[in-house]
């Protein structure tokens, strides 16, 4: 495997960064997680809209441009020799002192991995995942602000050890007044009624690009409507269906959650209607915009 990292393609065993690097001592820094389909790299432009988003909310300046970064990933994926996969494009905050000041660290760093990933089984997208409602609540907006794509995924990581504790792959996150927000690396809806829905960012989440493409494109290619609200745990364990969206997960029925059965315990029609649009519209000529 070949990573990019600050200008060349390394072997990965070469692919070293400085104990000292803000990244590594204080998960200073943001990255995006990016999939490529039938050699095409899905919503490159908005991933690249997002990393330069999250840089510019925590004040860091890449080292490169964004035109560099993207030759610079499609360089990486011909390297390794993708078709389909999985690209992490990182900046760290740098090289700095052991203090917590960040314009200590005179130049960020950049490395970009390109690998093959499978995030779920296969099984669950057909049977149906089943998740937990973790203990652990969102870090709050006022705290930190969701939009950033942060280095620093603790938060989620305690949540997603809650969920393999329980048996499942996936936890919901609600904020700390109670409201669904998101889950730990996806984000999620619900269907009632034939009508699907979905927490506004407001609740305290990423922007996930895969959520994007489902309330932009997805639904409304389907004739489905999709409205943006405000929701209690109450309100997913009662709906009809239950599906996640992101990167790595694609779309994803969820059939059971704490022991709640969803629905009748199957993945729903408009779950599998909108796993299979998306099937289609990567399989073909996925859209890189």
């Amino acid at each position: 495997m070949k990573i990019w990292l600050d200008g060349a393609l390394v072997a990965k065993e070469d692919a070293r960064l400085s104990v000292l690097d803000h990244g590594v001592l204080y998960g200073d820094g943001c990255f995006e997680g990016i999939r490529i389909y039938g050699g095409r790299i899905f919503k490159l432009q908005s991933h690249l809209d997002r990393m330069w988003d999250s840089a510019r909310r925590i004040r860091l300046e890449p080292a490169y441009s964004r035109d560099e970064v993207e030759a610079a990933i499609r360089d990486c994926v011909s390297a390794n020799g993708l078709s389909d996969g999985y690209i992490r494009l990182v900046f760290t905050r740098g090289v700095g002192t052991l203090g917590l000041h960040p314009f200590k660290c005179p130049r960020s760093s950049c490395f970009i991995v390109a690998d093959t990933i499978s995030l779920y089984p296969r099984e669950l997208y057909e049977e149906g995942m089943h998740v937990i409602v973790a203990k652990h609540r969102r870090v709050p907006v006022e705290c930190l602000d969701p939009a950033i794509k942060s280095l620093n995924y603790l938060n989620n990581i305690l949540a997603k050890v809650e969920a393999i504790d329980a048996d499942v792959l996936e936890a919901i996150m609600l904020n700390t007044d109670g409201w669904v927000a998101e889950c730990t690396g996806d984000n999620i809806f619900v269907v009632r009624g034939g009508r699907i829905e979905t927490p506004p960012l407001d609740a305290g989440m990423l922007p996930g690009i895969t959520r994007r493409f489902v309330i932009d494109e997805l639904a409304p290619a389907l004739g489905l409507e999709l409205v943006e609200r405000m929701m209690r745990i109450e309100d997913v364990l009662h709906a009809d269906e239950v599906f996640l969206t992101g990167t790595a997960a694609e779309v994803i029925g969820v059939t059971r959650i704490d022991g709640h059965v969803i629905g009748n315990g199957q993945v729903g029609n408009v779950s599998k209607a909108l796993e299979a649009e998306f099937k289609r519209r990567v399989g073909s000529d996925a859209p890189e915009d």
